[in-house]
């Protein structure tokens, strides 16, 4: 991925991908798998887009008779992730660093940090062909800031922080605003999900932020393991945590206020999002802020 955002991007051609035209950073050719479904994909259809196929589609349809409302639970993360993304740079963040970005959608990080400080800079984290091809197309940034995107697995951090488009584009001495939206159910407990959060945290400066949205299946415990299982029958590793065991990620760290809530719940700008039954949003969200040593 590692390629810049700013300007001179070919429009995106989701019909070039499925012939194989589009390459990674270095000209190595993207291998785009369409026999089996990818959770980015999947959102993507559940929010009525066309960047999908027909396993990702089938995948979807089985999720939505179980959650019907999933497409409301996807608005309402993105709509906290706006909403932290101001309170960040209102905060005086400059850098954010998205990893499991998935298919982008407008506002994006970038546009919304750079709408309070035109000099922000975001680096958007993924490793799916089709969040890879689409997002070229949207990574115009202002020109004070940077957009970049980076071709990585989220699961290897150490090698984040040690490409050229983390290096090139973050002063790593300053406070960097992490978010890691809906990717950490997707990590099992064999995986090490905490150890991996703490690795991401070991590489940043003081100062920045932690932001975690995980599903929550308090609100329908029953529902919560039936669409788990539909996942998990695709081959997607999906753990199904309670509250507490989702809370363990912020050990050691100061929650903002209001804590970690349901997504709709933190700092809402509406009355209907306010009003919201916590069952239609289902993930919880928080913020934290990383101690300056």
């Amino acid at each position: 991925m590692a390629e810049s955002g700013v300007t001179g991007k070919k429009p995106w051609n989701f019909e070039s991908v499925v012939a194989g035209d589009e390459f990674r950073a270095g000209g190595t050719p993207i291998e785009l798998r369409t026999d089996a479904p990818h959770s980015a994909r999947m959102h993507d259809y559940y929010l009525g887009g066309k960047d999908n196929y027909a396993p990702d589609r089938e995948a979807a349809e089985q999720f939505l008779k179980v959650y019907p409302d999933i497409a409301l639970t996807i608005q309402e993360n993105r709509a906290f992730l706006r909403r932290v993304t101001r309170f960040a740079a209102n905060s005086g963040v400059r850098q954010f660093l998205d990893v499991g970005s998935g298919i982008p959608t407008s506002p994006s990080m970038h546009e919304v940090a750079q709408s309070v400080a035109r000099e922000c800079r975001v680096i958007y984290v993924d490793n799916d062909p089709v969040v890879l091809a689409h997002a070229r197309a949207l990574l115009a940034s202002a020109p004070e800031g940077r957009a970049e995107l980076l071709d990585a697995d989220l699961r290897e951090p150490e090698k984040i922080f040690a490409s050229a488009v983390v290096r090139d584009t973050f002063d790593l001495t300053q406070p960097v605003a992490l978010s890691m939206a809906a990717v950490l159910h997707f990590i099992p407990d064999s995986d090490d999900p905490y150890g991996l959060v703490r690795r991401y945290l070991d590489a940043l400066p003081g100062g920045g932020l932690l932001t975690i949205t995980h599903g929550n299946p308090e609100a329908s415990p029953e529902k919560s393991e039936q669409g788990a299982q539909v996942y998990r029958q695709r081959g997607f590793k999906v753990c199904v945590r309670s509250l507490p065991a989702v809370e363990r990620f912020f050990d050691g760290l100061h929650l903002v206020d209001p804590g970690f809530v349901y997504v709709h719940r933190w700092r809402p700008e509406s009355l209907a999002e306010a009003e919201l039954a916590d069952s239609h949003a289902n993930l919880c969200g928080g913020v934290a802020r990383l101690p300056v040593s």
